[in-house]
């Protein structure tokens, strides 16, 4: 069987679910192809406890998406679909720390800084937020963009006629800045460490990798000005309004089809082989999978892959691996500071004290001893999610081995990788730690259910070793170098061929920039081909 299309998407991740209702929003026929029997890759909701509780099973909250280009371009129609969002104009986040004391981040940044305890740092503060959203636009198009494109150079000469060199060199000094250092040199207390830092885990970095004194004043930018939108009802409603979207532009959606390797013809890209079907392409696949699959095996020895390029792939690095923990509670909890009750997502840290130490104990193979905690209330924001009166948790666990050799707290056996007993007891460790600033917990929890970071792997080939951000996303891996020094465009050396996910720039997260910029420069060509305007 043979079928022919302008394009074929690979995978129906964010980045996949972008691309393909673009190009058929711009009159493409698209094929979207997904291996799973479901669209969606890491945004899913279930009943993974009892009857009435939705969690969201991987991701769930959206500012990158909400913020981004691609909801410019398609939130309209999505919406239409009956995509809807419900978000906070009060307290976003906060951390508490061991000892009990809470650092809370507001919507407005006024209110945030208030709470500082020096005057100066207060000041700082506004500054740094300030001084990020007088360059948004710009490092919006620096970190959106191809990276190694001329079309970088409008945004940069833009930065450096408004900042001057000094200015400019200062923003290049915090991407090779770490989250911890940046926070010492900009502030006398530690308030923004605290509340700030520990969000690099939703980055894939730890405290003390370069790029956080960049990423810092970012995420503080974007969450006073987008807050943590989630999806009423839950996540999968957001896959829902793309499945009908992507239906009404009459996209091909083929689930359960794993591609069993890309055709490539005359050196060019020619199609897919999928589930015993030939699918050919007349311009462009685009390929939302990691580097190890797509120049280890989906790309046939034949293709002009420089060698450089497939042994890069071969050495390229994952990053910690991460484990989800799902609680159905009786009620809502009864925290030691009361505001809490009402922040949508927490953090168990010390900031970098803590969370740099749980991050080096998970690099050397053992489980943290004290694990950063991500607490997500997401019921805070829509009750739909649970029975009236009930409340859940969303429970994020980003230090972790994939295979580990230890317990740093040399309580838990982990001999056998994975098993029901260790994971039981790792469940008990991070509950015990939340329970300590909200007492009664043990009797509130209904039931519980974990995803490990085996069953993270399992569920989605991109998520290597349990890796839920494709790849580590240090300096040396990221920016001009994603996903590898030789092959950093998401046009690949296979003419028709483009890479796009998490592995790729601008790295992960649910803003779908990859899928977004790879559509769009499709569009454009296609337009100049046709003469259109």
């Amino acid at each position: 069987m043979a079928h022919t299309v302008d394009a074929v998407v690979v995978g129906s991740g964010v980045n996949g679910l972008v691309a393909a209702a673009e190009l058929a929003g711009a009159g493409w026929s698209v094929v979207l192809v997904e291996g799973n029997r479901r669209l969606g890759g890491f945004v899913a909701t279930e009943q993974r406890t009892l009857p009435g509780y939705l969690h969201d099973t991987y991701s769930s909250w959206h500012p990158l998406f909400v913020s981004g280009g691609a909801y410019a371009d398609l939130g309209a129609d999505l919406h239409r679909h009956g995509l809807e969002y419900r978000n906070t104009e009060d307290y976003v986040t906060g951390t508490v720390t061991d000892d009990g004391r809470v650092v809370l981040g507001h919507r407005d940044a006024d209110t945030t800084a208030r709470a500082f305890a020096h005057a100066e740092d207060r000041t700082a503060y506004l500054a740094m937020v300030r001084r990020f959203l007088d360059s948004a636009e710009d490092i919006g198009a620096l970190m959106g963009g191809e990276p190694r494109s001329p079309r970088t150079l409008r945004p940069a000469l833009r930065m450096l006629r408004r900042e001057r060199l000094t200015g400019t060199e200062a923003w290049l000094r915090a991407t090779v800045t770490s989250g911890r250092s940046y926070c010492r040199g900009e502030f006398r207390g530690d308030e923004a460490d605290l509340l700030w830092v520990p969000w690099l885990l939703h980055a894939g970095l730890s405290p003390d990798h370069a790029q956080g004194g960049l990423m810092v004043p970012i995420l503080a930018a974007t969450m006073h000005g987008f807050g943590l939108p989630v999806v009423a009802g839950g996540a999968g409603n957001f896959v829902h309004a793309f499945e009908a979207l992507l239906a009404e532009r009459g996209v091909d959606v083929r689930t359960g089809t794993p591609v069993e390797r890309l055709l490539v013809t005359d050196g060019r890209i020619g199609g897919v082989v999928c589930g015993g079907e030939t699918i050919t392409a007349r311009h462009a696949v685009l390929a939302s999978v990691s580097p190890t699959a797509l120049y280890g095996d989906l790309l046939p020895a034949s293709a002009p892959v420089p060698a450089e390029v497939r042994e890069q792939a071969r050495r390229y690095r994952y990053g910690r691996a991460a484990m989800q923990i799902h609680v159905a509670l009786s009620a809502p909890l009864d925290w030691r500071d009361e505001r809490l009750a009402g922040v949508p997502l927490l953090h168990l840290s010390d900031g970098s004290a803590s969370t740099a130490i749980a991050c080096a104990e998970a690099e050397a193979g053992l489980l943290p001893r004290r694990p950063t905690v991500v607490v997500g209330q997401q019921h805070v924001l829509d009750p739909s999610r649970v029975p009236e009166g009930a409340a859940a948790l969303w429970l994020q666990l980003q230090e972790l081995p994939y295979a580990p050799r230890g317990d740093a707290a040399g309580e838990l056996d982990t001999g056998g990788g994975w098993t029901k007993e260790l994971t039981h007891g790792y469940v008990r460790r991070v509950l015990a730690r939340i329970a300590r600033h909200a007492p009664g917990l043990s009797k509130r929890v209904l039931a519980w259910d974990a995803v490990t970071p085996t069953d993270l792997a399992s569920a989605n080939p991109n998520a290597v070793a349990g890796d839920p951000y494709g790849g580590s996303a240090e300096l040396d891996q990221n920016f001009l170098w994603r996903p590898l020094p030789a092959a950093a465009r998401h046009a690949t050396s296979v003419p028709g061929l483009w890479h796009i996910g998490a592995s790729t720039h601008p790295g992960p997260g649910l803003g779908a920039g990859s899928g977004h910029l790879v559509a769009q420069r499709l569009i454009r060509a296609g337009r100049r081909r046709t003469g259109s305007r």
